[in-house]
């Protein structure tokens, strides 16, 4: 996707301090902006959640906007077909959505994509309990492990009663860089989880 914002992720410096340092492979941007409310760490795990970047999904809205032909405004018509990458819940019937291409794994790997996902046309709170797994998202997900150079390494169904110990399971792989979480039946990118 042409103008592609990538996700800011939050990382330690090498004396396990928080701070502001790059590493070059651009998902793994380490702190380039401030500590924000949504910046937490599990507390019984290893891992935490990291939902769409604000950037992305206020950029969606403003190409929506604009009349581009890959971004398109829908109204949710069903309680579980319309899943907010921001906020990380199903929008309700009635609800606006944008449906546009988004791409998880940059171009120019084996396993890049662009695929379908959606926000709320209307500014919503970005999921700030990442230390805690979206409830909404508990069924109907598959966790696929990634290396450092975006290979798919493995891959779990979710079965609705333990994503996170199927997380935990995928990170104990040392090779496992980060887990993206997808829809079983379509494929499309939720969001991505990532080792404290």
């Amino acid at each position: 996707m042409k103008n592609h914002i990538p996700l800011v992720n939050l990382c330690e410096n090498r004396r396990g301090k928080r701070g502001c340092s790059r590493n070059l492979v651009p998902e793994f941007r380490r702190c380039e902006v401030a500590l924000t409310s949504y910046d937490f760490v599990m507390k019984s795990s290893n891992f935490r959640i990291v939902p769409l970047a604000t950037e992305v999904a206020t950029a969606a809205r403003r190409v929506v906007a604009s009349g581009a032909p890959d971004h398109v405004m829908v109204v949710a018509n069903s309680p579980n077909g319309f899943p907010c990458r921001h906020c990380l819940r199903w929008a309700r019937p009635g609800e606006r959505m944008i449906l546009f291409p988004y791409a998880a794994i940059p171009a120019g790997h084996p396993y890049s994509e662009s695929g379908p996902i959606f926000v709320h046309a209307e500014p919503c709170k970005r999921y700030g309990a990442t230390d805690e797994y979206p409830a909404d998202f508990r069924k109907g997900r598959v966790m696929r492990a990634y290396n450092i150079n975006y290979d798919m390494i493995d891959v779990e169904v979710v079965n609705g009663s333990a994503p996170e110990a199927i997380i935990e399971k995928l990170l104990q792989k040392p090779e496992t860089a980060f887990v993206d979480a997808r829809s079983v039946t379509h494929g499309c990118y939720t969001f991505r989880v990532q080792r404290l």
